[in-house]
């Protein structure tokens, strides 16, 4: 039974197709000891390396959902901090998590081994809504909501716009871009400061009942 190689390297790395099909061009696959060619098929019998790196015969994709406590990192290296690999049990540690969530903020936080599932959720082209709620250290002024949902905020890194909604005892903020600490940075600007963010959907995820720390597998 033969497999499309972008599709054998998807299913065995972090890599969605298209970016397999970038390590194929930059010479960074081989197949059987021999450079990679855009478009072969292979068999279960061939050996293929990534970056010298032997990949696994494909198996099914795992993606599972945590519901991140504030204090955790998004990384394998915490530096010091403790990361969300602490927090995941042993079977699921090999999984790379799709987007990021600072070290103070909580929520939904997707983890897979499926990197097409990755690219459809976090490439600029297909990024999908996130819903977070929000808490300031102040009441925001309803010009200043005015001005993020409708004309949106200058930041060094371009303009952010997004959804504000009051809740009564936080704001829902709804979104489809996915910048370094855009909330924070776009509250701050205004003189706000956040003082907890938690992420309660992700594209066609939604965190539910799941109990903080835990995990669900999707």
């Amino acid at each position: 039974m033969s497999m499309r190689l972008n599709k054998f390297i998807a299913s065995s790395s972090d890599l969605s197709r298209r970016a397999a099909d970038e390590a194929i061009a930059d010479s960074r696959v081989t197949v059987n000891g021999k450079p990679a060619e855009q478009g072969m098929d292979i068999s279960a019998t061939d050996l293929v390396t990534l970056d010298g790196n032997t990949l696994e015969p494909t198996r099914d994709p795992t993606t599972i959902m945590l519901n991140k406590p504030r204090g955790y990192v998004v990384s394998r290296n915490g530096q010091g901090s403790t990361t969300v690999y602490d927090l995941l049990p042993e079977q699921y540690r090999h999984l790379n998590p799709v987007g990021r969530l600072d070290k103070d903020s909580s929520g939904l936080l997707l983890l897979t081994s499926d990197g097409d599932l990755t690219h459809e959720l976090t490439h600029p082209s297909r990024q999908k809504v996130k819903v977070y709620e929000v808490t300031l250290d102040a009441p925001l002024q309803p010009l200043h909501q005015q001005m993020i949902t409708d004309y949106g905020v200058t930041l060094e890194d371009g303009p952010s716009k997004f959804q504000v909604i009051n809740q009564g005892d936080h704001y829902e903020v709804t979104m489809y871009e996915g910048r370094n600490r855009q909330i924070r940075r776009t509250f701050a600007a205004l003189g706000y400061t956040v003082q907890t963010l938690h992420r309660t959907s992700f594209g066609p995820y939604t965190l539910g009942n799941l109990a903080e720390g835990n995990v669900k597998v999707l």
